[in-house]
C-alpha cells in the first residue's frame, strides 16, 4: 500500500482549520496518537485515512500526494468578511483549484484545434469609463436587452437566457456551491461568484446556494469582472471600490434607477418586504438585490436592509429545504444545468475530433468517465 506522507496529515489538519486536540476529538483518537501519526512514527491504515478524508473535508487522493499541494491563487480576494472560516476557506480553495483544472483543460483543447482565437472584451475595460461605458459594451457583446429578459417567464428562464448569451461569446458559465456533496457545501456568505480571466477561455462560477432569482445580477458582476480583466473572488455587500463598481454595473444592466422611486419606504416592514417582493418579480430580479439598491440610493436605511436581507436569506434557506426534501431531478440533467450548454458543446466537440480523451472529458464536466457519453447524449435529447 502506497505510504502516507505525514506532512499531508499536517497540511490538511491546517487548512481545516483543526488544532491537533479539535482533530483528535473529531478523528477518535488521542492527541498523542494523532501525533504519532503526523511526526511519520506510526503509519495510518487505510481505515484512518478515509477518516481523514472524511473529517478534514479532504479528497482521498490528496492524501496520497507525495507533498502538500501548494495554495492555489486565487485572483484577487474582493470580499469583504467580517471573519473567515478556515473550513469554508479550504473549500472554496479546493473549488478554486477544481475550476482552475477545468479552464486548462478546456484552454489546451481550444489551442490544440486552432479555436484559440483572443475575446476582444476580455481586459477591455477600466473603470475610469464609468458604469454606463461598460454597461453598453455588455448590451452590445451579449446582444440582450432589458426587455427581452425581462419577457423571459421567471427569474431562472432569464438567467437562462443571459447564461446563453454569455457562452455564445465564448464565456463558460458554471453553478456550483460546493465539491461533489452536500457535505462540502460552501454558504453564500462564504463566496457568491467568481471570475476567471482569460482572452481564451474565460470562466465564471456562480454559487449556486443563492437563490435562482440572485444568479442573473451575481453573472452579470463576474461579467464585468472579465470586462476588466480581473481574476477575484466576490461576496456580498463587498466594500472594495471595484466591488461597488462591479455591482452598479450589474444593477444598472437589470434596472433603471428611476423604477426604484416606485418604492417608498415604511414603518411596516412586512409591507415593503411585500412590495418589494413584487417589484423583484416583475422584473426578473432578486429582492435582496432590489434591497440592496434601495439602500445605495439612500431610500432605506442599514437597519433595515439587514433585516429585509436576514428575513429573504431564511426564505430562500427555508425554500432550498422544502426542495430538496421534495427529491429532484434527473441526475445527468442536474449536471448539465451546473456545467451550461458552453462546456458540454465544446466537450462534445472535442471528443469527436479525439482532442479530449474521456477521463479528461470527465474532469471537466465534474463527473466519472463513465458517465460522460450519457451526459453529452442527454443534451442532444433536449
Amino acid at each position: 500500500m502506497t505510504q502516507v506522507n505525514p506532512e499531508i496529515l499536517v497540511w490538511a489538519r491546517e487548512r481545516a482549520g483543526l488544532s491537533v486536540s479539535d482533530a483528535a476529538r473529531k478523528l477518535s483518537l488521542t492527541p498523542e496518537a494523532l501525533a504519532a501519526l503526523e511526526s511519520g512514527e506510526n503509519e495510518p491504515s487505510r481505515k484512518q485515512v478515509l477518516k481523514f478524508a472524511e473529517r478534514y473535508r479532504r479528497p482521498l487522493l490528496a492524501f496520497y500526494l507525495p507533498k502538500p499541494p501548494t495554495l492555489v491563487d486565487r485572483g484577487e480576494d474582493f470580499r469583504s468578511l467580517p471573519e473567515k472560516s478556515a473550513d469554508s476557506e479550504a473549500l472554496l480553495d479546493s473549488l478554486v483549484r477544481n475550476i482552475k483544472t477545468r479552464q486548462q483543460l478546456v484552454r489546451a483543447a481550444l489551442e490544440e484545434t486552432e479555436e484559440d482565437k483572443p475575446l476582444p472584451f476580455v481586459g477591455s475595460a477600466r473603470m475610469n469609463d464609468g458604469v454606463d461605458r461598460l454597461v453598453t459594451s455588455l448590451r452590445e457583446n451579449l446582444k440582450l436587452s432589458l426587455e427581452e429578459f425581462r419577457s423571459a417567464p421567471t427569474a431562472t428562464a432569464g438567467f437562462t437566457r443571459l447564461r446563453a448569451a454569455a457562452e455564445k461569446i465564448g464565456i463558460f458559465v458554471l453553478l456550483m456551491g460546493n465539491l461533489g456533496t452536500h457535505h462540502t457545501d460552501i454558504d453564500v456568505n462564504v463566496f457568491r461568484g467568481f471570475a476567471l480571466a482569460d482572452n481564451v477561455a474565460p470562466f465564471v462560477v456562480i454559487n449556486e446556494k443563492d437563490s435562482q432569482s440572485a444568479w442573473s445580477f451575481t453573472l452579470l458582476h463576474e461579467l464585468a469582472h472579465i470586462w476588466l480583466g480581473q481574476t477575484g473572488i466576490s461576496g456580498y455587500r463587498g466594500e472594495a471600490k471595484v466591488e461597488k463598481f462591479c455591482d452598479e454595473v450589474a444593477a444598472r444592466f437589470l434596472l433603471d434607477p428611476r423604477e426604484l422611486t416606485q418604492l417608498q419606504d415604511t414603518s411596516n416592514i412586512q409591507g415593503l418586504a411585500r412590495k418589494i417582493g413584487d417589484f423583484a418579480d416583475e422584473r426578473n430580479l432578486s429582492r435582496k438585490m432590489v434591497a440592496y439598491n434601495l439602500l445605495q440610493n439612500n431610500q432605506i436605511s442599514s437597519a433595515i436592509y439587514d433585516r429585509l436581507s436576514t428575513s429573504f436569506d431564511a426564505e430562500r434557506l427555508a425554500k432550498r429545504k422544502k426542495d430538496g426534501n421534495e427529491g429532484g431531478p434527473n441526475y445527468y440533467v442536474v449536471r448539465r444545468h451546473r456545467v451550461g450548454e458552453g462546456i458540454v458543446s465544446v466537450v462534445s466537440r472535442m471528443m469527436a475530433s479525439g482532442v479530449l480523451s474521456t477521463p479528461k472529458a470527465g474532469t471537466v464536466l465534474g463527473v466519472k468517465p463513465t458517465a460522460v457519453g450519457r451526459l453529452i447524449s442527454l443534451r442532444r435529447q433536449l
